[in-house]
């Protein structure tokens, strides 16, 4: 007789705790609509929470927001996902709403169980899902931030341990949901061209950018004990470099990807603070909800390092920040510059590169030199591929993890080491940070950014109109 292994069974029941909160109504409806749309539901979805909603208000509630968030909706779709959804109403501290959940689940084996609530509410949760006689072959997806530093991490993946074994946990980054995420490896291992030209030999420097155009707006409270490091180069920018620089895996498991992002992790050394720069956009410390005074950055650039056979004396310059002159995240690998050509003398050879976009509008950009016409001289041009228009509607980031969740596939959540492998990363600069830059809004950042690539390649305008200043 074989059984299932209940971290990779499909799941019978979806259980979302917040469903009546920011993250459901912004992502998580619109999320579940577009499985649905697929035919990748198959299983009842209950919703808890405090609210005093029925399940008519959970479904009316449901369908005004997947129309808000700018989806088409498609009656006999939506009819099919709100036969799904249905409420169980109660405390997250009442024992007494954990009874009444296993009521409405009961004879399902194989739960998910979604935890859209402040982290700090997730001990207390799976303390009463266990009570309850819940979580034995339970998954319990998590949302970030998976702490605040490198102790709170450890704690809170303490406090969470003493129920559930680590292939329960699914720590959701929703960057590693994003397709053109998982394209990087794509790129690199189904092209031959690539994969020989991705180590120090080849290639200069790799610059990643996370740039948003608009202000902290009214989440000052939120974002000013956070600042940019937490936010998102601890997470989303490590998660993208562990993919970008990770080795082939060498299982089909989903540890077999996992394994591979930790190991450029673990060879990355601690980063060093006088390779470090912060600043705050001018105007932030009038946000509602910002500290008087506050030295929370709100752009950060720093340089880090893969100490393995591969990377050795390859940098990696990360930036991210807000009020900045545009919106993208992209990876820009720079390769080395040709020598002179003879038989152009009055060329000054340009670096080659490739531009793995991720946000907006996806897609890949290969910088080249060629011959200018009617010259003997190069210029650079574009060799470029918007994703959408070759490849097709994308699947958007919460419903990949979602459904990879309901069909037990964790490759693409964060495992507990790597965790606290990123946390290690970037302590050093949690412990001891530069003070703030000033900086203009709608400018690049502060002018120290700059300093960081002393003797490599500035920073690149984002792709799409930077080629235009060249």
């Amino acid at each position: 007789m074989t059984t299932t292994d209940p971290a990779t069974a499909p799941a019978d029941v979806l259980v979302i705790f917040g469903i009546t909160g920011d993250l459901a109504k912004k992502m998580t409806f619109r999320a579940l609509y577009r499985l649905e749309r697929r035919k990748m539901l198959d299983c009842p979805i209950v919703g808890v929470a405090r609210n005093q909603w029925s399940n008519a208000t959970l479904r009316e509630n449901a369908r005004r927001d997947i129309e808000d968030s700018g989806e088409r909706v498609d009656e006999e779709v939506f009819e099919r996902l709100a036969e799904r959804l249905s409420m169980v109403i109660g405390d997250y501290t009442d024992p007494n709403t954990y009874d009444r959940l296993a009521r409405a689940i009961e004879g399902c084996h194989d739960p998910v169980f979604y935890l859209e609530i402040p982290p700090s509410l997730f001990g207390l949760v799976v303390e009463g899902l266990a009570a309850a006689n819940l979580t034995t072959n339970a998954r319990v997806v998590v949302e970030k931030p998976f702490g605040h530093d490198l102790a709170s991490a450890r704690a809170l993946n303490a406090e969470l341990r003493k129920i559930l074994q680590e292939w329960q946990i699914l720590r959701i980054d929703h960057f590693l949901g994003k397709e053109p995420a998982m394209d990087i490896l794509f790129l690199r291992f189904a092209n031959s061209i690539f994969e020989p030209l991705w180590n120090r030999d080849r290639i200069h420097c790799v610059q990643v950018s996370l740039l948003e155009n608009f202000g902290v707006e009214d989440r000052g409270s939120f974002y000013d004990p956070v600042g940019a490091l937490r936010d998102v180069v601890q997470n989303h920018l490590l998660q993208l470099i562990g993919l970008f620089a990770s080795e082939a895996p060498v299982t089909v498991d989903a540890d077999g990807l996992r394994d591979k992002r930790f190991e450029v992790f673990k060879s990355m050394p601690s980063a060093d603070s006088r390779h470090y720069v912060r600043g705050q956009y001018e105007g932030y410390l009038s946000v509602p909800g910002v500290n008087p005074g506050s030295q929370t950055e709100t752009y950060c650039a720093l340089k880090l390092e893969i100490d393995n056979w591969r990377w050795a004396g390859v940098p990696f310059f990360i930036r991210a920040g807000k009020a900045l002159a545009a919106t993208a995240t992209e990876m820009r690998i720079v390769f080395k510059p040709p020598p002179l050509l003879p038989f152009a003398p009055h060329s000054k050879p340009y670096p080659d590169e490739l531009i793995l976009r991720i946000d907006p509008n996806p897609g890949a950009d290969l910088v080249v030199q060629a011959k200018k016409p009617g010259a003997q001289t190069t210029r650079t041009v574009d060799l470029s591929l918007i994703f959408s228009q070759e490849l097709g509607d994308l699947p958007e980031p919460y419903e990949r993890l979602l459904g990879d969740a309901l069909r037990g596939n964790s490759s693409l959540f964060t495992r507990e080491d790597s965790v606290e492998e990123t946390w290690r990363i970037v302590q050093p600069l949690l412990d001891a940070p530069p003070p703030v830059e000033p900086y203009a809004q709608g400018s690049w950042g502060p002018p120290g950014a700059d300093k960081l690539l002393s003797g490599y390649p500035h920073w690149r305008e984002p792709w799409l109109h930077s080629h235009a200043t060249r």
